[in-house]
């Protein structure tokens, strides 16, 4: 199987809107929406071809650019290795230079064109923030807990799993589900005996057991479902049963789990290369790591205690 190695630019107008263009009838797949960009020419770099692409395909003039995700996709015929770029600054007003259709539009509205395969994944990976709490799981509703609870809410964090160990009371869940609404951030559950029906929540996140055992993605896709895994053979069969991320770890060593040996920074890197879907960090990550994962092109970092 061949594999093209390719980039795209991510350009965002006054109104925050993204361009896509639609591919012409000469080109692979054509008719369907994509981020402008192409095939790296040999002797490129990576945001050499970002720059010339854009420029070809577009007539602007990029200034400042910077990586924002890494994926592959496995087509029938042929494998792509993508390389996402913000352009973060550029000259010039956007337009089809090669005849191409090409459209503004909001994130929320993407779904309603007819997008190549590899948007999903960069959908996903634009909408999800970069740090995701995980709460402590015991003591639920004690003082201490409920406090943490409370602070998150108040801070930057915008996606919360809640992790626990034994059911929790419906009203409970209710409860917090309601706060986390008013503060516009996303609760996913990580409970016993899921049962994917629960109004009170925006998605699940499945154990590494759980998510072997499924068949097929056991929830709609306007719900979240994350997926934590400890190896790259476990993140591919999370991607396969159809996840919209996966969390990975120890990436490092842990003092909750100290007699687990961390999977490193390289194994890490190479589930963040292989797989099409956002990928978090866990394990002994700190805010002092988050930029070195992000430029790893993973989504962010996870944790307990990490933020």
């Amino acid at each position: 199987m061949k594999t093209i190695k390719a980039v795209v630019g991510v350009l965002r107008n006054k109104s925050g809107q993204l361009l896509i263009a639609k591919r012409q009838m000469h080109q692979f797949m054509p008719g369907l929406w994509e981020l402008p960009g192409g095939k790296i020419e040999a002797g490129e770099s990576t945001e050499q071809t970002v720059i010339r692409e854009l420029n070809e395909e577009l007539g602007i003039q990029v200034d400042a650019l910077s990586l924002h995700q890494t994926m592959q996709y496995s087509y029938a015929d042929r494998r792509v290795e993508l390389h996402i770029y913000n352009i973060d600054r550029y000259q010039k007003t956007p337009q089809g230079i090669e005849g191409q259709e090409i459209a503004w539009s909001d994130v929320a509205h993407l779904s309603s064109f007819n997008l190549l395969p590899t948007m999903k994944a960069f959908i996903d990976s634009i909408t999800l923030p970069s740090k995701y709490w995980i709460t402590p799981s015991s003591n639920h509703q004690s003082e201490t807990w409920l406090a943490k609870f409370e602070q998150k809410l108040k801070s930057d964090i915008s996606l919360i799993q809640l992790r626990s160990k034994v059911t929790l009371d419906d009203s409970f869940i209710e409860e917090l589900h309601n706060k986390c609404q008013q503060h516009k951030i996303k609760l996913l559950l990580n409970t016993p005996n899921k049962n994917f029906n629960q109004g009170s929540c925006d998605g699940w996140h499945l154990t590494t057991n759980e998510m072997l055992k499924l068949p097929k993605r056991p929830c709609t896709a306007d719900k979240l479902l994350g997926a934590s895994t400890h190896n790259l053979q476990e993140a591919l069969a999370a991607q396969t049963l159809g996840v919209d991320f996966v969390v990975i770890s120890p990436v490092q060593a842990t003092q909750t789990h100290p007699d687990t040996t961390p999977i490193g920074w390289e194994a890490a890197e190479e589930v963040v290369n292989k797989l099409n879907i956002p990928v978090y960090f866990l394990g002994g990550m700190g805010l002092e790591d988050l930029d070195k994962t992000l430029k790893i092109g993973a989504q962010g970092i996870a944790g307990v205690s990490a933020f």
